[in-house]
């Protein structure tokens, strides 16, 4: 009797049903690293400011496949040759591209395990996947790391419009529900070609290119970089600081085995097969159920911070053109002293400063438009938007962060 898998279409309130096009891709998306991504919330603590913006890594994997479908049949009907072994390199690649993100996504990145990115971490679970599948993700990894021997393939997984970014764009904008962030990835999706072993974009599609572009800047003000969830992500931050502080200096903290091996284990990790297995073990439930457990403890500065991020009682902040002076800052610091009895390290986890910064498009890696009379020219050229030029310049804003009087 031959055995069929009866879960093969995900519904996605985006797209409408998704399937699973083969075998492997089944089961990938069944493994226990995989589902993992249904605990790792895709816009870390964003909630707090949109409160629609639940939704996982799990979902954006799924999305980015299905479009990279697409993508697959608008180039075959146009002639590009994709194998058929390249085309489930892609797929696999695609879906697990995300597959190395930490508790929360972006917001503990580079602290829950230090000098290795989430991209690393992707890399290294698709190894070890590798070897559980034979083999069969050699051409899925080329292309993750950008090694395949066609330029496009490597560009629909990792470039400035890929199919990463047309579905995060279009699901992070649904999901908070900021509209401006909404953009048409049919249509652009449609409008891709391949010359010379680059990807590009037909002409017809500039506008949609445009849009693409404008909708990027305004997702990252208006929602990745919202003050808001820009402070809440601070204090995570602090909160697992202080914690590895605490744990560093003997005292008992409550939390899972997983969360406690990677705050005891301070220094730089050797990723080997035993961390990346504990690493899999860890979500946004792990650093839930700490926070839970912390806001009792005696330590003043940890309860504090997690009874900040569960009661959604924030710092204050503020965003301006230019830093706060070292001077204003003190003064803010020396209030928070005098009330709490706190050390200058002490008070320092609630009056702090710092600086972020966005560049929504680089000339590095241009996007190629394909005009009719079939040369290739970058969108800033082509594009009669004066705002557009202004994306490819690095915008710097400067936040600081103190405790509102009631603190």
């Amino acid at each position: 009797m031959v055995k069929t898998n009866k879960l093969n279409v995900f519904n996605d309130p985006i797209y409408g049903f998704i399937g699973t096009p083969n075998e492997l891709i089944f089961s990938l998306i069944s493994h226990p690293y995989f589902q993992r991504l249904r605990r790792i919330s895709q816009m870390g603590l964003s909630y707090l400011v949109y409160p629609g913006a639940h939704h996982t890594r799990f979902h954006h994997a799924l999305g980015s496949m299905h479009l990279m479908t697409k993508a697959i049949q608008v180039l075959k009907l146009k002639n590009v040759e994709i194998t058929d072994v390249e085309e489930e390199g892609l797929l696999c690649a695609i879906l697990l591209h995300d597959i190395g993100h930490g508790p929360f996504s972006h917001a503990l990145e580079g602290f829950v395990a230090k000098e290795i990115s989430h991209e690393q971490i992707s890399l290294k679970f698709m190894m070890e996947l590798n070897e559980e599948f034979n083999g069969r993700l050699d051409t899925a990894i080329a292309i993750f790391k950008g090694d395949y021997p066609k330029t496009f393939l490597n560009q629909l997984v990792s470039s400035q419009l890929d199919m990463d970014r047309l579905d995060y764009l279009k699901r992070d904008s649904f999901y908070s529900g900021v509209t401006e962030g909404n953009i048409n990835s049919e249509r652009l999706i449609s409008m891709l070609n391949v010359v010379e072993g680059n990807l590009v974009v037909e002409e017809k599609a500039i506008y949609a290119v445009e849009k693409f572009l404008m909708a990027r800047r305004f997702m990252y003000w208006q929602v990745y970089l919202h003050k808001t969830g820009l402070v809440a992500e601070q204090l995570l931050v602090r909160v697992m600081q202080r914690a590895r502080f605490l744990l560093s200096n003997g005292e008992p903290l409550a939390a899972s085995e997983s969360l406690l091996f990677f705050l005891k284990n301070n220094g730089a990790l050797t990723f080997t097969t035993d961390v990346l297995k504990t690493f899999a073990k860890l979500d946004d439930i792990d650093i839930l159920g700490a926070l839970k457990n912390w806001q009792f403890h005696d330590d003043f500065v940890l309860s504090k911070l997690c009874e900040m991020l569960l009661n959604r009682r924030l710092l204050h902040i503020k965003v301006k053109k230019r830093p706060i002076t070292q001077e204003k800052l003190n003064e803010k610091l020396e209030w928070i002293i005098k009330k709490h009895d706190l050390s200058v390290e002490e008070a320092s986890n609630f009056v702090f400063k710092g600086e972020i910064s966005n560049k929504a498009y680089s000339k590095d890696e241009a996007i190629q438009i394909l005009k009719k009379n079939g040369k290739i020219s970058d969108v800033l050229k082509e594009s009669d938007q004066l705002s557009l030029k202004a994306l490819a310049e690095t915008v710097t804003k400067y936040y600081s962060c103190y405790p509102k009087k009631a603190v």
